[in-house]
């Protein structure tokens, strides 16, 4: 599938079979999330990989009891290295880059799932204080990302975005063409 078919396919599936995703699987897939853009080229993320009943369900209860997460093969955590960014960017670095850094490897992992035909959900809503101390991360790390992957138990259908005319402006911010 080419990259505009995998755009348009990809969804925020939240139910999955109880099927473990192969390890080779997963390697393209987190290559994928390494391939992201990152200013500078500093790369300020880590992927911790989880596939252990106990912790995907102490996750789950940590992204505020959104417990259908434990049902995926895994769940990536995908973590912002502040202080990677702040060296050569400082506070922007630090408050901004690195979040947008992360965000790209985040979209690429998406992509990477669906290509593959895994189900897969962006999920931001949790406690980080809980995250870090279920992961074991350290403070200088955090977590931005859970992203439930898994072999797609439903297939949800796709939800309404808004008009190009919207959201584009030409030029300046408010101008639209013509």
């Amino acid at each position: 599938m080419d990259v505009f078919q995998c755009i348009e396919k990809r969804r925020s599936v939240r139910s999955f079979k109880d099927i473990p995703i192969p390890e080779d699987a997963l390697l393209k897939i987190l290559k994928a999330g390494i391939m992201a853009p990152s200013a500078g080229n500093v790369q300020p993320w880590k992927f911790i990989v989880t596939t252990e009943s106990e912790l995907k369900m102490k996750l789950a209860g940590a992204a505020l009891g959104q417990y259908w997460m434990a049902e995926a093969g895994v769940i990536i955590t995908v973590c912002a290295v502040e202080d990677e960014s702040a060296t050569y960017y400082g506070m922007r670095g630090k408050s901004l880059y690195c979040i947008q850094d992360t965000a790209a490897a985040v979209e690429n992992i998406l992509l990477a799932a669906t290509a593959l035909g895994y189900g897969s959900c962006w999920v931001g809503a949790f406690d980080e204080m809980e995250v870090r101390n279920i992961l074991n991360i350290p403070r200088n790390v955090r977590p931005v990302a859970m992203i439930p992957i898994g072999v797609p138990a439903e297939t949800p259908e796709a939800r309404s975005r808004k008009d190009l005319h919207q959201v584009v402006y030409y030029e300046i911010y408010g101008k639209s063409r013509g």
